[in-house]
C-alpha cells in the first residue's frame, strides 16, 4: 500500500505541473521525504505530511478522498503492532454521521481524523492523554468551585465580519457556492455542540478581560472529552502568553509544552520522534489556544500569519481590541474561523446568582443609603443592593452593574461579601469611597487577597502527607503574603517573554539578576567543594595519606579548591544559562533502577554522544582549576616561586592531565546514565509540586549513581589517562592512594555542585528555599506557600505551572509591589500608551480590561538583588 500511496502523489504532482522542489518550497516538507513518499521508501506516513502535500498540489475532493482511503491503508499495514486492547472510548458504537460530514468534501479540508486503526503505542498515548486531560480539569473545575451554587452564565453573539473569515470559507463549500450561514447560537452548556457545527473546526472565542473565556475553554475541554467525538482529537489547552512566533513553530511550541505539562511523552515512538510530536503530527491534538492578548503587542501580527499557514482545527481566545490590532495589521483574520464575542452579565444574572452565594442573615441598615433596607428582618446580604440596581437609575447602580457585568468581578464580590460576615456590600454604592469603575475594580481586586487569607487553615490535598503550616498562617493578616505574591507576580512581568503567566517553580530564581544568582551558584559549589576537601582531606588523615599530610594542608587545600572550583562551576554556569535554550529545566526522565524497564526508547549511543562533548567541557575547565589550586597549595607550603619555569611547566602538564582525566570522566559517567533513562509517570508532573518531587527524587537517584561512578571513572581512569601520557610528556605519578583521594574528593563534590547548581531542584533549593526566603521575598517553605496560594484561590493550576487566577490579580499584585519598593523608577509612557493611565478621581476610567497598565514593559529597576 506504500507502494500505491507514492504512485497516487507522483501522479497528483505531475497533474499538476510542479517539481518536488516546488512542492516543497510551497507545503515546507523536505525535498527528502517528498522524494521517500513518492518511491514508497517511507514507513511513517503523517497525517499531517500528507495534508501538506494535498494542499500544496491543489487536490479536488475526489481525490482527496482517494487519498484518505489509500493513506488509512498504507498507515494500518506500516503499523509495527495491532491496536492493543479497546479502550473504553473506543468500543462504543460509530457516532451517526453529522450533517456536517454529509456534506461535500472540497477544497483544502483536512482528511479525515482519525484513520480507522491508529498504530498501538498511539493509541494509547492518546487515551491515557485524554485521561490525564480530564482528570486535571475535573479538579481545576471544583477548585475554582464553578458550580457552586451554579455556573454563572456566558453567552456570546457572532464576532464583528471583520474579525472572522468569510462563511463559505468556515465551511469549506466550493467555488460558486452560497452558504446558508453557521448556526453559533448557544451557551455555555452548549459549547462543545456549537463547535462540531462548524466544519473547519476552528473557532475564535473574544471577549473582554474577566468575561469568561477561561471558564467556557475548561468546559468546552471537559464537554468535548466526555462526548460521542473524544477518540478524534485530544482537546488540551496551551497559555499563548509564552510563545514567540518568531522564534519557534507552532508545532514545536506545542510539542514543548506538551512534554513540560506530561513528561511521560517524552517516550519515543519506532519513527525516533517523541509520542508528543506523534500525537501532533497524527493531528490527534486539538489545540485550545488560551490568550492570544498576552502575546507581547509585536508579535501578535506574527502569531496570526503562523496560525495561519497551518491548516490544523484549533480554538482560540483573546481580547477583542488586541486581536482586532492583530487582523488589521496582518491584513486578515485567522482563516476559515468562526468567531463569537461574549456578552455582559445582566442585572438579572446578578440576582439569581448572588443571594445563593451568601446565607440568609438579619438586613444590615449600615449603607449610605436609606433606602438600603431598615436592619430588621430576615433577607441576604445581597437584597438591598439588587434592589437599588434594579429600581434605581443613579450613577452608583451604573458603576457597579457595569463593574459586576463580567464573571471575574462578581466572583471577587461574592468572595469578598458573601463569604464575609464582617462586610457589607452596600459600601459599593457609596461614591464618595468609589466614585468611578475602577475605583470600584481596585476595590474588588484589592480586598480579594485579605479576604481569601482569613480562612484559618488551608485544605490539605486529598491522600496527600500532612503538610507544615505555611509561614504566614501565624499572622494570616499581615502584609507578608501580599508583598510575596506581589514579588511572584512581578517577576512574571520581568521575565523575556511580556505578559508571561506560567508561574514555572523552576524559573522563580530569575527574578534575581544574573549576576547574583551566578553568585549564588558559586558560592554554593565552593562552599560544596571546600567541605569536602575537609571532610575526605580529615578522613584520609587518619589513614597517612600521602595528600593529606597535615591538618594545615587540609585547610589550605580546601580553601584553595573550593574558591577555584566555584569559578570554574560558575563560567560553565554562565555559559549555560547565556546559551543554553532549555537551562536548567526540569529533567522529563528518571532514572531507571533494577526492577523498572520502562525506557524512554532513544537509543543510548545517541544520548551518550550529544552528552559527552559539553560535560567533557565543563569536567576539563574542573580540571584544569583542581591543577592550579594543587600548584598553589605546594607553593605556599613549599615556598616555591610561582614564575620559576619548572613550576610553570609542571602546572601545565597537571593542567592538560587533570583536565582530560575530570573532563573524561565527567562525559563518560553523565554519558552513560542515558541508559538507566525512563519516561516519567503520568502523575508526576499532574501538578507543579508533583514535578517538583519528581524532580527532587531523580536528583537524589543521580547523587546515588554519579559519586561511586565519578570516584571510579577518576581514580581508574586517571591512571590509563596518565599512561597514555607518559610517553609524550615524560614520567608522570598516580599512586592508587592518592588517585582515590582525587576521586572521592571530585565524585562527592562534583556530583553535590552538580546536583545543587545544574538542576532544576538544585536552582530551586539555592534560591527559592535559602536566598530569596532570607531577603524576605519568599517563605521559608515556598511550595507550601504555593499549594496553599492554589487551593486558596489566588492561584491556578495548569499542567506543570501555577498562574495566578486572573491576568488582571496578577498585574494588580505586581503594581502593588511595585508602588511599595523605592528602587523601580516609575513607570514611563510613550503618547501611544499613555491613555493606559488610570484617570483622575472622579473621572470614568476606560475599560481596564482591554487597556491595562503593562508595567512589566514600563518598569525599571535601579537597585535590587
Amino acid at each position: 500500500m506504500a507502494d500505491q500511496l507514492g504512485t497516487l502523489l507522483r501522479r497528483l504532482r505531475r497533474q499538476s505541473g510542479l517539481t518536488q522542489e516546488q512542492v516543497a518550497e510551497r507545503s515546507g516538507v523536505s525535498v527528502r521525504t517528498i522524494r521517500r513518499l513518492e518511491t514508497g521508501k517511507s514507513a511513517d506516513h503523517r497525517l499531517g505530511t500528507v495534508n501538506l502535500l494535498a494542499d500544496a498540489l491543489g487536490v479536488g475532493p475526489e481525490d482527496r478522498l482517494l487519498l484518505a482511503a489509500t493513506l488509512a491503508n498504507a498507515s494500518s499495514e506500516a503499523a509495527p503492532e495491532k491496536i492493543s486492547g479497546p479502550s473504553p472510548e473506543s468500543t462504543r458504537d460509530p457516532a451517526p454521521e453529522s450533517p456536517v460530514d454529509s456534506g461535500p468534501i472540497t477544497g483544502p479540508v483536512p482528511l479525515p481524523s482519525p484513520f480507522p486503526r491508529i498504530p498501538g503505542a498511539l493509541a494509547e498515548a492518546t487515551a491515557e492523554l485524554a485521561t490525564e486531560v480530564r482528570r486535571r480539569w475535573q479538579i481545576e473545575e471544583e477548585q475554582r468551585r464553578v458550580h457552586d451554587p451554579f455556573p454563572l452564565p456566558v453567552r456570546w453573539r457572532p464576532a464583528p465580519a471583520g474579525l472572522t473569515d468569510h462563511a463559505e470559507n468556515i465551511q469549506r463549500l466550493p467555488p460558486g457556492s452560497a452558504s446558508d450561514g453557521v448556526d453559533l447560537s448557544g451557551d455555555l452548556r452548549a459549547v462543545a455542540e456549537v463547535y462540531r457545527r462548524i466544519p473547519s473546526g476552528r473557532l475564535v472565542v473574544l471577549g473582554r478581560g474577566g468575561s469568561g473565556k477561561s471558564i467556557l475553554t475548561i468546559r468546552f475541554v471537559l464537554d468535548l472529552l466526555a462526548g460521542p467525538a473524544v477518540a478524534d482529537r485530544v482537546p488540551v489547552i496551551f497559555s499563548l502568553g509564552s510563545w514567540d512566533p518568531t522564534a519557534t513553530a507552532l508545532r514545536d511550541w506545542l510539542i514543548d509544552l506538551l512534554l513540560r505539562d506530561h513528561p511521560h511523552l517524552v517516550q519515543r515512538v519506532p519513527s525516533g520522534s517523541t509520542l508528543a510530536a506523534a500525537l501532533v503530527d497524527a493531528d490527534l491534538v486539538l489545540p485550545v489556544l488560551d490568550g492570544f492578548d498576552e502575546i507581547a503587542e509585536g508579535l501578535r501580527p506574527h502569531a496570526l500569519e503562523a496560525l495561519n499557514a497551518t491548516s490544523m482545527p484549533l480554538v482560540l481566545t483573546s481580547r477583542r481590541g488586541e486581536f482586532a490590532e492583530a487582523v488589521h495589521a496582518a491584513g486578515t483574520p485567522l482563516v476559515w474561523a468562526a468567531g463569537v464575542e461574549l456578552v455582559d452579565l445582566t442585572p438579572g444574572d446578578l440576582t439569581d446568582y448572588l443571594p445563593r452565594t451568601s446565607r440568609p442573615v438579619t438586613t444590615r441598615g449600615t449603607g449610605p443609603d436609606t433606602a438600603l433596607g431598615d436592619g430588621n428582618g430576615s433577607g441576604n446580604v445581597w437584597d438591598a443592593v439588587l434592589e437599588v440596581l434594579r429600581r434605581q437609575d443613579t450613577p452608583a447602580s451604573r458603576n457597579l452593574a457595569g463593574v459586576l457585568s463580567t464573571p471575574l468581578m462578581v466572583i471577587l464580590a461574592r468572595t469578598l461579601y458573601s463569604e464575609n460576615a464582617d462586610a457589607d456590600p452596600a459600601e459599593l454604592l457609596d461614591t464618595t469611597r468609589f466614585p468611578t469603575r475602577h475605583s470600584l475594580e481596585e476595590h474588588l481586586l484589592a480586598g480579594f487577597v485579605p479576604t481569601v487569607y482569613r480562612r484559618l487553615a488551608p485544605v490539605r490535598a486529598t491522600g496527600g502527607p500532612p503538610r507544615r503550616r505555611p509561614d504566614h498562617d501565624s499572622d494570616p493578616g499581615s502584609e507578608r503574603v501580599r508583598r510575596w505574591l506581589g514579588h511572584l507576580a512581578h517577576h512574571l512581568a520581568r521575565l523575556p517573554d511580556l505578559d508571561q503567566q506560567d508561574l514555572a517553580w523552576w524559573k522563580i530564581g530569575d527574578s534575581l539578576r544574573p549576576s547574583t544568582r551566578l553568585l549564588a551558584v558559586m558560592l554554593t559549589c565552593a562552599l560544596s567543594v571546600t567541605l569536602t576537601e575537609w571532610s575526605v582531606g580529615l578522613i584520609a588523615h587518619q589513614f597517612g595519606s600521602v595528600l593529606a599530610a597535615d591538618l594545615d594542608g587540609i585547610v589550605l587545600e580546601g580553601s584553595l579548591m573550593g574558591p577555584i572550583a566555584g569559578v570554574a562551576f560558575g563560567s560553565v554556569y554562565w555559559l549555560i544559562a547565556r546559551f543554553g535554550s532549555t537551562a536548567f529545566a526540569p529533567s522529563q526522565v528518571r532514572l531507571r533502577l533494577p526492577g523498572n524497564h520502562n525506557r524512554v526508547g532513544r537509543g543510548p549511543m545517541r544520548t551518550f554522544t550529544s552528552r559527552f562533548g559539553t560535560v567533557l567541557l565543563g569536567g576539563f575547565v574542573m580540571g584544569v582549576g583542581c591543577a592550579g589550586a594543587i600548584t598553589l597549595e605546594r607553593a605556599l607550603n613549599n615556598r616555591v616561586s610561582l614564575t620559576d619555569g619548572a613550576v610553570i611547566e609542571g602546572t601545565l602538564i597537571n593542567m592538560l592531565a587533570f583536565g582530560l582525566i575530570f573532563g573524561s570522566a565527567a562525559g563518560l559517567v553523565f554519558g552513560l546514565m542515558a541508559a538507566l533513562e525512563a519516561p516519567l509517570d503520568i502523575a508526576s508532573a499532574a501538578t507543579p509540586a508533583g514535578l517538583l518531587s519528581a524532580n527532587r527524587t531523580t536528583v537524589g537517584r543521580q547523587v546515588l549513581v554519579l559519586v561511586p561512578a565519578l570516584t571510579l571513572a577518576i581514580a581508574l581512569g586517571g591512571r590509563l589517562v596518565i599512561e597514555l601520557l607518559q610517553p609524550l610528556l615524560g614520567p608522570m605519578n598516580w599512586p592508587l592512594s592518592d588517585g582515590l583521594f582525587i576521586g572521592v574528593v571530585g565524585g562527592l563534590g562534583g556530583t553535590f555542585s552538580y546536583a545543587l547548581g545544574f538542576t532544576a531542584w538544585g536552582q530551586w533549593v539555592i534560591f527559592c528555599r535559602i536566598w530569596l526566603p532570607a531577603t524576605g521575598n519568599l517563605p521559608r517553605d515556598t511550595a507550601a506557600f504555593l499549594d496553599d496560594a492554589y487551593r486558596r484561590g489566588v492561584l491556578r493550576q495548569t499542567g506543570a505551572v501555577y498562574q495566578f487566577r486572573h491576568s488582571r490579580l496578577q498585574h494588580h499584585l505586581g503594581d502593588a509591589y511595585r508602588l511599595h519598593h523605592a528602587h523601580y523608577a516609575p513607570a514611563t509612557f510613550t503618547a501611544s500608551t499613555s491613555t493606559l493611565i488610570p484617570p483622575p478621581r472622579g473621572g470614568d476610567a476606560p475599560d481596564t480590561g482591554a487597556a491595562r497598565l503593562r508595567t512589566g514593559e514600563a518598569a525599571t529597576r535601579t537597585d535590587s538583588p
